[in-house]
């Protein structure tokens, strides 16, 4: 079928970064805010890396949040209350975009999604929905991107799966009242990305800042940098 709606993963893709190196920095940053408050490092981090994990295994039971908050929580007892809510949000709007740091920039990111646009395609932001909404509109904005280019942007908040579940990337077909063969899938991430082809979406691998753990072959995979994801584009 032919395309008509293009996912794009944001960390590593639209977005250059060091995967590594942007969540050390995120977590140290998220972690220095929770100590000033009062809070003890070493359970903290247990309780977010948890969370997040939890995520991740989600079986569609519930929302990305409901899960991450609950499997958190747990991890606290009434003599020793998790962080507030309150805490996150102020640490969300005034230091997260510290990360700003960790991140580089990609002028082509613009022009990609554009392109798409201009083909008369829809463009959705695929990114792993394991970040509050807050965070996942700033880093699109380190990459001059805006909630307004998207059809769709998966956060913890509207999405019930994640990456590498195929029911994260059936939810997106079926949000869009699309057949998973109408999408393409571009992304750095042969494990979390390219597993939406098993779902019959068309990929694109961004070689980039490429993740492939399990060195898997590539080769089947169309792909390339982002001249050639560009050129791809262009040629739908």
């Amino acid at each position: 079928m032919a395309i008509k709606a293009v996912l794009f993963d944001l960390d590593a893709t639209l977005l250059p970064m060091d995967q590594a190196a942007f969540l050390k920095g995120y977590f140290g940053l998220l972690t220095q805010k929770v100590v000033s408050e009062g809070f003890e490092a070493k359970r903290f981090m247990k309780a977010l890396m948890a969370g997040t994990d939890a995520m991740i295994v989600n079986d569609g039971s519930k929302t990305n949040e409901a899960v991450f908050w609950d499997t958190f929580r747990s991890y606290y007892t009434p003599d020793a209350p998790p962080p507030s809510l309150d805490i996150f949000d102020v640490f969300y709007a005034e230091d997260f975009p510290k990360t700003r740091a960790f991140c580089g920039y990609d002028a082509r990111s613009r022009q990609v999604v554009d392109a798409v646009k201009a083909k008369g395609l829809t463009a959705v932001l695929a990114t792993n929905p394991v970040f509050p909404e807050i965070a996942t509109v700033t880093r699109m904005g380190y990459v001059h991107l805006k909630p307004s280019d998207f059809a769709l942007y998966t956060t913890y908040e509207n999405c019930t799966y994640a990456k590498p579940n195929l029911e994260y990337y059936r939810a997106i077909a079926d949000k869009l009242g699309l057949d998973p063969t109408e999408c393409l899938m571009v992304g750095n991430d042969v494990a979390d990305d390219m597993v939406a082809r098993r779902l019959g979406m068309q990929v694109f691998l961004l070689t980039d800042h490429l993740i492939n753990p399990q060195n898997e072959d590539i080769s089947g995979y169309p792909g390339g940098d982002f001249d050639a994801l560009l050129a791809f584009v262009n040629a739908l």
